[in-house]
Order: structure tokens, then C-alpha cells, then sequence
């Protein structure tokens, strides 16, 4: 766990780096237990740029006392974290964040990511969307209807909102959170020259999709990189 603990908190901080933290909201988890059900996440209100492996919360979705105690998570984070890794234990980190170029994707009235180059294509059946905006995401419920939307996909588009990813450890979830930002700054800035986009079709979109998955390794590496620079 001591690995976890050290990328994910690592994660938290190259996301302030990159400019993807604000103020002292957003969350990051990772599943520790096979189930999902027991995770780590960071603790309320602290700021990405200061976070610790050991400043870390170890929580259990099944202990009802979690939020009655002096150093409870966030509401938002332990109603949406907390179901999200329950009803998806594939889901061994999600990353949740407010990256500007994912944001204002989502916050067109169609936020589609188009397949308009090879990192916009690089998601292309990997995206489920949320269209169903209503506040602050802090119940159960809600938390619900995320893993629903979400469904069997590795990325939601909340529109409105932000950008949650998932995957099988924190590099490769940061390396998706990586690349969707590029991919929405591509896409925004191509729609801001007023011109009509040239769409991949469908064929060449999947083919560009399945031609990613031999570069998985990349994650590693970069991740690697990017914690050697803190």
C-alpha cells in the first residue's frame, strides 16, 4: 500500500503542477481492497500542492461512523467516491478534477469528444456522458447515477462539471487524464476557428482506439518522469 499511497499523492501534486487543481476541492481515490470497498482519499479541504502519502484517508464504504468523526472526507467525495468504488470495483483509481480544456468540452450544450486526431481518437468508445447537471454532487444517489453513467467506460464527461477518469493504477489513470485534456484543448481550439471539423469516420476512430493499447507502457514511463520532477 505504501506504493499506492506514494502515486497517488504524487498524483495530486502533478495536478496542481499542470494547473488542473482549484482551491482546496476535487478528489483522487484508489481502491485498496479487491472489492473496491475499502479506498484511500485525500482529506478535506487540503490543498493538492501539500498533499502527503501519509496525509491519505483509508476509508471503508461500510463504516456508517466515517462521517461523524473529526477528520471526515468531504461529503461530495465520500458519497461519489465511496459508491463509484463500490459499484465499480474494476475502477481502481478515479481521478476527478476541473482541467479548463475538459471543462469548457463539458460545458457545451453537445460535449462530445470528436475523433479529430489521434488523442482525441485515442477515447473513442471509451466515454460515457452525464448530461444530467444538479449541483453539487454530495448523495448517494448521485453517486449512483455516476456509476450508471459512467457504465462500462474508463472516462465521464459530467457536463456542466469537470472530467472523472478511472483506471487500473494511478499511471494509467493520470496518463488518460493526460491526454483528455490535450484532447479537449485540441477539439476546443479547433472549434474556436469558426471551421468546419474533419471528423474521423467511425472506422479509422476504432482503428486509431485499438493502435493505443500497444503504447500503454507509456503511462508508466511518463508517470515515472513526471514524480521524478517533484
Amino acid at each position: 500500500m505504501a506504493a499506492l499511497r506514494e502515486d497517488l499523492a504524487a498524483a495530486f501534486r502533478l495536478c496542481h503542477q499542470f494547473g488542473w487543481s482549484e482551491s482546496v476541492g476535487n478528489h483522487f481515490s484508489a481502491a485498496v481492497s479487491d472489492d473496491g470497498r475499502q479506498f484511500l482519499l485525500n482529506p478535506c479541504w487540503q490543498h493538492f500542492a501539500t498533499i502527503d502519502p501519509d496525509d491519505l484517508l483509508l476509508l471503508d464504504v461500510d463504516d456508517d461512523q466515517t462521517m461523524l468523526g473529526d477528520n471526515a472526507p468531504d461529503p461530495s467525495a465520500w458519497a461519489v467516491h465511496g459508491t463509484l468504488h463500490r459499484e465499480i470495483p474494476a475502477a481502481r483509481v478515479i481521478l476527478h478534477c476541473h482541467s479548463p480544456y475538459a471543462t469548457a468540452l463539458a460545458s457545451l450544450e453537445d460535449p462530445t469528444l470528436l475523433p479529430i486526431d489521434n488523442n482525441t481518437a485515442r477515447f473513442w468508445g471509451r466515454i460515457g456522458y452525464d448530461l444530467e447537471f444538479g449541483g453539487i454532487s454530495d448523495s448517494e444517489a448521485e453517486g449512483a447515477h455516476l456509476a450508471q453513467a459512467i457504465g462500462d467506460n474508463t472516462v465521464l464527461v459530467m457536463r456542466n462539471h469537470g472530467i472523472t477518469v478511472t483506471g487500473p493504477t494511478v499511471a494509467d489513470a493520470f496518463e488518460d487524464l493526460y491526454f483528455f485534456e490535450k484532447a479537449a484543448q485540441t477539439q476546443i481550439l479547433a472549434l474556436s476557428s469558426g471551421k468546419p471539423l474533419a471528423v474521423l469516420n467511425d472506422d479509422v476512430a476504432k482503428a486509431t482506439a485499438e493502435g493505443w493499447k500497444s503504447y500503454r507502457g507509456m503511462a508508466q514511463r511518463h508517470f515515472d518522469h513526471l514524480k521524478s520532477t517533484l
